[in-house]
């Protein structure tokens, strides 16, 4: 019998403040993200929800978790006991506008796999939860009132915008479709089936121009909305399934009767609760502060939302739309979507080889399938759209770490090799000029210093695939490329900075500039100095050894968090020019381990976990980012991080439990021990592993997997 977790879990936190995140109802890494919108344009409704606002327009089927950007919000319907009256306009398209129900959040629940709210002036209590591929409403009406569903699949909000949209009547209770967009995810195709628990005893479906009163079945326009209404007799509560599929109207329905059968709403619920605790249950944590247990365990759960399953499951196969547009099946591709890869690389990815092993291998294809598909490996890819958005060539850590770990016996090395490279040798994100000149040149371009940075760890990593292969030449190479970091260190000011094409620094040099057109992404030369992952000794010694480091690294976390007016609104969580909220610093506490300094580490650690991470709605101090943020709590409260989340190592931090235990398989675990555990105290006596003591400041990921009792001995 499962022990429940999901009363640790609320998924209220992070949908205040900058966190983006959404309350609604998905499976672990599920294909539906069924959840309430607000309504409402800007950064902050990223996800279509946050919690400041008190108004719904409904109810969609897909939804990003903690993204900078919003799109999405697809397949919307909301229940209401009003009449709705659309009117055509010769000019203009229909009344787009959105019904709004006003709603309390006193009203309001969730929990992993169930959301419930009460619409205010209608009193309808609207309850979700989902399978993998379908969403699943009930929807209960006052007595003796009109019960309508309204489907809106016009509007768009955020970077989305409507290009075509279908609704068929196919019966009395089964209604097909699809919505074709544009936004974030150019080129955004999502087909649906949903069925109703009552007859539809009219209906009435709008397009740009027309409107069909229970005359037509089938409407296709750039704006479509349909209202379907039910007769309740004496029963008034409505349930509505709704089946999802990137391929066809066909495969949605299919993965609609495979996943829910009947009309059983409490054990989908149920099925949903168990599927969460499953994956829970893979760490149990022993602690007495139950804050402290739902910021860990809503965190757990926050770096399961993403990526998405995208593959429907047919008989002995499985079918998605392609990056290319075209439709697969596969007998043994498990698809999925929405890799953020520019913050996950650095900690979710390898919370997922440690918790998810069996999943990486498909979670790798699924990159691997893009760079076959378009002949580039991902850079950040939503509902199979290539969106481009921010630097580096990230897949290929992931793919690498895994590959390392073991993870991928079903994948070729050399083809993994082939594709790892195209990226390295693209024509376009200036890598021309990165090769031209061993750093990107800053004369007419943004954000130079820090695309140069992470270039150069993205070919350190593929140098160690090179190695693993036994290709010598390729890997000298790399290895070169790796060093490109130090063409943008200037040793006066201990900075990395921008330079121009002939040599000479970029002037003038501000190093809290945080604009978005600067020579930084989303951050500044104070964060952006210490990323070089692969070589830190390289840049201890580059800032004239570890007195100097250290100088640096303290003066970091004291200087004034002063960013100016104009700074980027992901600049946030800070302490001194320190920057939580965003994932460039993620690694910077854990560089005075390297200058024999950990006590230092562990008290910064446990600063940013006491300070910036907390219960409630603004609880996260910064964009989740699909996981990273909640990744890099993870692995900070069990008392490792993965400094370089390419080599298999984990630096040590210090465990913020008395004891955890992660249930690395059924026979086999790792247990987490703090002796003489005091909150308060950071000082570490001895570490030791199967009581053996640690002679290095990390563990290696074979050891962890290897279980056994890691210890930590406190003293005062």
């Amino acid at each position: 019998m499962l022990v429940d977790y999901t009363p640790y879990v609320d998924p209220f936190i992070g949908t205040g403040g900058h966190g983006h995140t959404y309350p609604g109802v998905s499976l672990p890494f599920g294909m539906v993200q069924l959840s309430p919108d607000n309504g409402i344009e800007g950064w902050d409704w990223s996800s279509g929800y946050h919690y400041s606002s008190n108004s719904i327009i409904g109810f969609s089927h897909t939804h990003l978790s903690g993204t900078g950007v919003g799109d999405m919000l697809d397949i919307r319907i909301l229940p209401t006991n009003k009449t709705i009256i659309y009117s055509p306009n010769d000019s203009l398209p229909f009344d787009i506008k959105p019904h709004y129900a006003s709603f309390s959040h006193e009203k309001e629940v969730a929990e992993p796999g169930y959301y419930s709210v009460v619409l205010d002036e209608s009193n309808i209590q609207a309850e979700l939860t989902a399978s993998k591929r379908v969403g699943y409403h009930k929807y209960s009406f006052p007595d003796n009132k009109e019960a309508a569903i309204l489907m809106d699949l016009g509007l768009a909000l955020n970077m989305d915008s409507s290009v075509r949209n279908h609704i068929k009547i196919i019966s009395d209770t089964l209604v097909t479709g699809f919505r074709h967009s544009t936004g974030w995810a150019r080129d955004q195709k999502v087909y649906f089936a949903m069925r109703f628990s009552k007859k539809i005893s009219s209906y009435d479906l709008f397009a740009y121009d027309t409107v069909y009163l229970n005359s037509q079945s089938t409407i296709e326009s750039r704006y479509v909305t349909g209202v379907f209404k039910f007769d309740m007799n004496e029963e008034y509560v409505l349930q509505v399934k709704v089946g999802l599929s990137s391929v066809s109207e066909e495969n949605a329905l299919i993965n609609l009767n495979n996943e829910i059968l009947g009309w059983d709403f409490d054990q989908v619920r149920d099925d949903a609760k168990y599927s969460w605790n499953k994956e829970l249950g893979k760490i149990k944590i022993t602690s007495d502060n139950d804050d402290q247990k739902t910021i860990f365990y809503t965190a757990l759960y926050h770096s399961m939302l993403a990526p998405n399953l995208y593959s429907d499951s047919l008989e002995n196969t499985y079918a998605y739309r392609g990056s290319d547009n075209q439709v697969y099946t596969n007998k043994t591709l498990i698809n999925y979507h929405t890799f953020s890869l520019w913050d996950t690389y650095r900690a979710e990815h390898p919370l997922f080889t440690v918790l998810h092993p069996e999943k990486v291998q498909n979670f790798i294809k699924a990159l691997l399938s893009h760079y076959q598909e378009t002949g580039l490996l991902p850079v950040w890819t939503l509902w199979a759209n290539e969106t481009n958005t921010m630097i580096g060539y990230h897949s290929i850590p992931a793919i690498f770490d895994a590959y390392h770990k073991g993870l991928l016996p079903d994948l070729d090395p050399d083809s993994l090799y082939t594709a790892m490279k195209s990226s390295a040798f693209q024509r376009i994100r200036e890598i021309p000029l990165y090769l031209e000149y061993g750093y990107i040149p800053a004369n007419t371009l943004s954000n130079t210093v820090s695309k140069t940075l992470e270039y150069a760890f993205d070919d350190w990593c593929i140098a160690q695939m090179a190695q693993a292969l036994n290709d010598q030449d390729e890997y000298t190479y790399f290895m070169e490329r790796s060093n490109f970091y130090k063409n943008v260190f200037d040793s006066s000011t201990l900075f990395m900075r921008a330079k121009l094409n002939d040599g000479t620094w970029k002037t003038p040099f501000d190093p809290i500039d945080t604009r978005y057109t600067n020579d930084y992404t989303e951050g500044n030369a104070w964060q952006y100095t210490w990323y070089v992952p692969h070589d830190i000794e390289g840049l201890i010694q580059m800032m004239g050894g570890a007195q100097f480091f250290e100088k640096k690294l303290d003066s970091l976390f004291s200087i004034s968090s002063n960013i100016g007016s104009e700074a980027a609104l992901d600049v946030s969580g800070m302490i001194g020019q320190y920057v939580h909220g965003n994932e460039p610093s993620h690694h910077i506490p854990y560089l005075y381990n390297y200058i024999n300094k950990p006590d230092k580490t562990r008290s910064r650690i446990r600063e940013i976990m006491n300070t910036l991470y907390k219960t409630g709605p603004e609880g996260l101090c910064g964009n989740e980012d699909c996981g990273q943020m909640s990744a890099w709590y993870v692995f900070n409260a069990l008392g490792f991080y993965p400094v370089n989340p390419a080599n298999s190592k984990y630096d040590i931090g210090i465990p913020l439990f008395e004891e955890a235990e992660i249930q690395i398989s059924a026979e086999k675990s790792l247990i987490i021990r703090v002796l003489n555990y005091d909150p308060d105290n950071i000082k570490i006596g001895s570490i030791k592993l199967n009581e053996q003591t640690l002679t290095n400041p990390y563990i290696t990921h074979k050891q962890v997997m290897d279980g056994g009792i890691l210890e930590f001995e406190m003293v005062k």
